[in-house]
């Protein structure tokens, strides 16, 4: 059965799929920039590992063949269904 979380409560090693972003928690250049990235709706994630500071930041993000570091706030603006 699949579980609604936000790609911040995933696991280091586990995958998922972005199935929604809240764009308006983002401020603008941050959407942008993650879009182009590829981070959106139906993008197929998998969480690498995530930073040794305060909160955890950042994240990095593994998407296809390749890894982006985002911060935590921009992960909890992604909700995902993780298997």
């Amino acid at each position: 059965m699949d579980s609604q979380l936000t790609l911040d409560q995933i696991a280091p090693g586990s995958r998922a799929e972005i199935i929604s972003v809240a764009w308006d928690a983002l401020a603008p250049d941050e959407a942008k920039r993650l879009r182009a990235l590829g981070l959106d709706e139906g993008a197929r994630v998998a969480v690498a590992h995530r930073g040794i500071f305060f909160g955890s930041d950042p994240m990095a993000i593994i998407l296809g063949r390749t890894t982006i570091a985002i911060r935590r706030a921009h992960a909890r603006a992604m909700q995902v269904k993780h298997p």
